[in-house]
């Protein structure tokens, strides 16, 4: 099979850590028989496109050069600018049906112009939520989750965002497997679920607090135990109040909703790489019985355990 095709579009005034992230992502993802993924980076005639930050890149070519694509993503534009864009709606417009079309940040904007989310989910960067609002009212924005998969058009908040996108993408077409080794290869955090919170009070933590890493690291550890949250923050020797604070402010989730998170995650690469029976899988997990699996697989996946062994096995 040939490689899947994505044309990655530069519209106006472009952010280049967006434009950047599709190529890092998806380029170096290898299976049996080579490259997964054709990436091109354009403009929609050609020339070149100025950045937020003061320099320009010039593309590969124009859409037309690019041929057919199978996905096609806009990154972040700068917003304060952006008015419209008639010839890249009318080239979003025009795509086959079944191409799936994607935004990075304010690329939402793009997407929104070209009515391609009217009466659809979809997110940006949270500083321009109101913004976006006042100017597309028939988009059902989300703005504080990292990203939207509505199916055939996806959306991300801003900047970083765009990679847990990208990754999630690259699991749902590949399986865990090829996603956690592009992660390891860009020293990213392999998976963090779309409607994690955009606003995380402190990545890093204050110089002399300690942080809830070391916890969380011996957590993936004992995925299969099933542990309360008292007995997590005395790991952490901290209260349970000031440990759920302190693990919400530094990864923009609940700790019991991070660690179903994790369970899931290592449910879903025992489904792909071992013969295991679903029970066990469910077992090893920590989610319990075969029906908690299904009932956590089916939330989060749209789909129950058989049927992901059935389409990801063997990839």
């Amino acid at each position: 099979m040939r490689p899947h095709r994505i044309v990655v579009l530069g519209v106006g005034t472009v952010v280049g850590f967006d434009l950047a992230i599709p190529p890092q992502i998806f380029a170096g993802a290898t299976g049996p028989d080579g490259p997964l993924y054709e990436v091109q980076v354009c403009s929609i005639d050609g020339g070149p496109l100025a950045t937020t930050r003061g320099f320009s890149v010039l593309p590969e070519g124009g859409v037309e050069a690019a041929g057919a694509p199978d996905t096609v993503i806009v990154p972040g534009v700068d917003a304060d600018t952006f008015a419209g864009n008639p010839e890249v709606s009318a080239y979003l417009r025009g795509l086959p049906a079944g191409t799936r079309i994607m935004s990075i940040c304010t690329g939402a904007f793009v997407l929104a112009a070209a009515g391609l989310l009217d009466g659809r989910p979809a997110t940006t960067h949270w500083a321009h939520a109101d913004q976006f609002r006042a100017m597309f009212p028939e988009v059902r924005l989300q703005p504080d989750v990292l990203f939207v998969d509505d199916g055939d058009v996806l959306s991300s908040a801003g900047v970083a965002a765009g990679i847990d996108l990208c990754l999630h993408v690259l699991r749902t077409d590949h399986g865990s497997e090829v996603a956690n080794q592009a992660a390891r290869r860009n020293v990213v955090p392999p998976w963090r679920d779309g409607g994690q919170s955009q606003f995380i009070e402190r990545p890093v933590p204050d110089p002399g607090i300690t942080g809830t890493a070391p916890t969380r690291e011996w957590l993936l550890h004992r995925l299969a135990e099933p542990l309360t949250l008292e007995e997590i923050a005395h790991h952490a020797g901290m209260s349970v109040r000031t440990f759920t604070r302190r693990f919400r402010e530094e990864t923009g989730t609940s700790p019991l909703d991070w660690l179903l998170g994790q369970r899931i995650e290592h449910a879903r690469h025992l489904l792909e790489f071992t013969d295991l029976p679903v029970d066990e899988v469910a077992v090893q997990a920590g989610l319990s019985t075969a029906t908690s699996l299904r009932k956590h697989l089916r939330a989060r996946l749209g789909t129950g355990p058989a049927a992901y062994r059935r389409a990801f096995r063997g990839r």
